[in-house]
């Protein structure tokens, strides 16, 4: 058997995390055996699909890296397919057409409702040997309803939930086709799973429901049925749904909030899925190790600050040019001069160790690409009339030593000796005068960045 998984999102809305975690793992199953992963785009609620969530899906995707073997498909692409099946199952006796209103339909709940038993369609347009059915009422559109089996149960052993048993008599009879021959979603699901020959369907714990009903659609089409696999929901940090106040946004904010992929796709592997203790690994160890054995069937927590410390360990590891390519835009939103300082991705390797996104990484590097404006009030602290002789002869050893950390760090000392004064009482006032801030990485190294000249100059003008 060659495993064939699906991705399969309704464009109604963003990409999310739990969305991008359903993707990650039927991807990642897909490429543990060699197989194929599908991408289908479920766009047949026509009111509430768009164009933009169609894109939002698409550009989530690319940026996780979560490339596709086959599609996207999309439904409203295949409306022809399924109006065939439902002709053949309309000749076939497994879907009758059915001519009751919404009203009639909704008259007959409430009168369940009322009688104490489960609200549901009464099967009065369904055909029975021997039952004769009502007049066809003149100028009425019928749907098409999917004839249910009456008795019995629907069983399947869920891979993350275990076994999962509904009687047949708490599902009534489907409507697969709407009166203008649109088909319906559970329909739609069943005929493209057949048709791309799906043999894994992993996706969140709200689809369960609707799996009784794709599997007795399945055997009516004398489908082979895929294996199942429901996922539980993310929760938030204080346990209550995942919503926009603590991570439910768009997979694509967290690019823009200075997320790199791998940290993203690292930490939604571990909501749900374990390998031992193993907490950080690349997409191919987790290609690797990844099976379905190894899902936990309760929900996940969603912790920033995991996803941070993460993000954090990836950026220490990363390139220092693409880093520096993906602060950059950042830097001249800001108003970054470039012109005459330093390397960016030399920046980049001396500040990126502390910095939890691109973003805190690019407002670190901001101080070697701007004019400093230091704090007066800071400046006349630690700016000191004891201080300024020891700066005057650091400027004046400034101009002949040689311009490297190790050197400039012996010289500092050796100031400081001679003036006997304490690191902190030079390197505060440097800073300030030389960044405008007081926290920075260490003051040797800055200086070493920023160059000779600029240093002399920033330091006079306080002189």
């Amino acid at each position: 058997m060659t495993v064939r998984t699906r991705f399969a999102p309704s464009p109604t809305g963003y990409l999310h995390l739990g969305g991008a975690r359903t993707a990650l793992y039927s991807w990642a199953f897909a490429r543990h055996f060699g197989g194929t992963f599908i991408l289908r785009i479920e766009d047949t609620d026509l009111e509430r699909s768009t164009p933009e969530a169609v894109q939002a899906i698409l550009d989530g995707m690319q940026w996780l890296g979560l490339s596709h073997d086959e599609g996207p498909f999309y439904q409203m692409q295949r409306m022809d397919r399924y109006r065939e099946v439902v002709a053949s199952m309309l000749e076939q006796g497994t879907a009758y057409l059915c001519y009751c209103s919404p009203e009639e339909v909704e008259a007959m709940r409430e009168r369940m409702r009322a009688s104490g038993e489960k609200p549901r369609y009464d099967g009065t347009w369904r055909p029975e040997p021997g039952k004769v059915l009502p007049p066809v009422p003149e100028g009425v559109k019928p749907v098409v309803r999917f004839k249910n089996p009456e008795h019995g149960e629907v069983t399947w052993n869920d891979v993350v939930k275990g076994p999962i048993t509904i009687a047949n008599k708490e599902l009534d009879d489907l409507i697969i086709a709407r009166p203008d021959g649109t088909p319906t979603y559970n329909f739609c699901v069943s005929v493209d799973d057949w048709d791309m020959k799906i043999t894994h369907v992993l996706r969140g714990d709200d689809h369960v429901n609707n799996t009784p009903r794709q599997i007795n659609i399945l055997r009516a089409l004398g489908a082979e049925l895929p294996q199942y696999g429901h996922l539980p929901m993310i929760l938030g940090a204080d346990g209550q749904k995942l919503s926009k106040r603590h991570g439910a946004v768009s997979v694509m904010q967290y690019p823009e909030q200075g997320y790199l992929p791998e940290a993203m796709l690292n930490y939604l592997a571990r909501l749900g899925w374990s390998h031992g203790d193993d907490e950080i690994f690349s997409m191919e160890q987790f290609v690797e190790w990844f099976n379905l054995e190894h899902l936990t069937a309760s929900a996940a927590q969603f912790n920033p600050e995991k996803l941070a410390w993460l993000n954090n360990h990836y950026i220490k590891g990363a390139d220092n040019e693409r880093l520096a390519g993906l602060a950059r835009p950042v830097l001249e939103r800001e108003g970054a001069r470039f012109d005459g300082a330093p390397e960016l991705s030399t920046v980049i390797a001396l500040v990126k160790d502390r910095a939890n996104t691109i973003n805190e990484l690019a407002d670190t590097a901001m101080l070697f690409y701007r004019d400093p404006q230091p704090d007066p009030a800071l400046l006349a602290q630690h700016l000191t009339d004891a201080v300024r002789p020891a700066l005057a002869a650091f400027a004046e050893r400034c101009k002949d030593v040689e311009w490297n950390k190790a050197a400039i760090a012996a010289m500092l000392k050796e100031v400081l000796a001679a003036h006997g004064l304490k690191m902190p009482q030079i390197a505060m006032p440097l800073r300030l005068v030389v960044t405008g801030q007081l926290q920075t990485p260490a003051i040797d190294a800055v200086l070493e960045l920023f160059g000779r000249e600029v240093v002399l100059a920033r330091v006079a003008k306080y002189l």
